[in-house]
């Protein structure tokens, strides 16, 4: 079976960032995953498996191979020109998370020494550098729970090949920060806000009553065609560049009331329309 199609997903980037979920998710998800793998062995793993027809391969390869990491640009183009398709995600976060979780798992980091694990953050992110400028998908777990991350990855590597492009929808709240993987912000701030309705307060965007008072002011509904316009306007563009994949973020105050209720009007629209798509409330649950 020499003639397989061989799909690659690299799974790379921080230390403490969330590269095991992703592994683990992927594997879930019925794919051949390597962990640690030294760049240079890449073309020989992917012809060892293709005499076996594996034809979707998930390897996670990062700092810890050391000086032999330099040589990944090379091992990936090596796999393009043996036809493989190839992937790259890149997962990261923030220095104080990372430092966070690594002192809950009471590990130092690959490249930490002797130092303080801040230093071992910064020459990690100096040597990540041209792997996340060159990645296909960015993913920052900042603000994701593990399950969270689970879901993104489960967006981007779950579904066989389509022609549509896929969409994952995120709602939050701007006081927790805007989510920097996103590929496109909209603020429906604008909208009267259910918080101040003592009987809405405590629910969420989820719940009937509440999507119906965001839904039904003025302005809503056109903004939610403006949105569809946009994404479908985009598709073929994208598309035609190379990215399959776009992260759209709406955002209100704290992530519970508008932002949920245009998220979840806009994936039915979406879904209605053909596009693949997902949602995830990051902020949902936060005070």
């Amino acid at each position: 079976m020499t003639d397989v199609q061989q799909e690659f997903a690299l799974i790379t980037g921080m230390s403490g960032a969330g590269r095991r979920t992703a592994a683990h998710t992927m594997e879930d998800l019925g794919w051949y995953v390597v962990d640690n793998l030294p760049p240079v062995m890449l073309p020989t793993l992917s012809e060892t498996l293709r005499a076996d027809g594996i034809r979707r391969i998930a390897v996670v390869a990062d700092v810890r191979s050391r000086e032999q990491f330099d040589q990944l640009p090379g091992a990936i183009a090596a796999l393009k020109e043996g036809g493989s398709t190839v992937t790259t995600l890149f997962i990261e976060a923030s220095d104080d998370i990372i430092v966070q979780r690594q002192e809950s798992s009471r590990r130092p980091l690959p490249l930490q020494g002797g130092d303080r694990l801040i230093e071992g953050i910064a020459r990690e992110r100096r040597l990540l550098a041209d792997q996340r400028a060159q990645a296909d998908i960015v993913v920052d777990t900042t603000h994701l729970s593990a399950r969270q991350l689970a879901q993104r990855v489960t967006n981007h590597f779950g579904d066989e090949a389509t022609d549509r492009l896929k969409i994952a929808l995120m709602s939050f709240g701007f006081k927790n920060g805007v989510p920097i993987d996103s590929d496109m912000v909209f603020d429906v701030r604008f909208l009267p806000n259910p918080f101040w309705i003592p009987e809405l307060r405590p629910k969420s965007g989820l719940s009937r009553d509440v999507a119906q008072y965001v839904l039904k002011q003025d302005g809503a509904q056109r903004f939610q065609e403006v949105m569809v316009e946009l994404l479908q306007g985009v598709e073929h563009g994208y598309l035609a560049e190379g990215k399959r994949q776009l992260t759209v973020a709406i955002g209100c105050t704290g992530g519970k009331h508008r932002s949920t209720s245009m998220a979840e009007e806009l994936s039915q629209r979406l879904r209605a329309l053909g596009f693949p798509t997902t949602v995830l409330h990051r902020d949902l649950g936060k005070e």
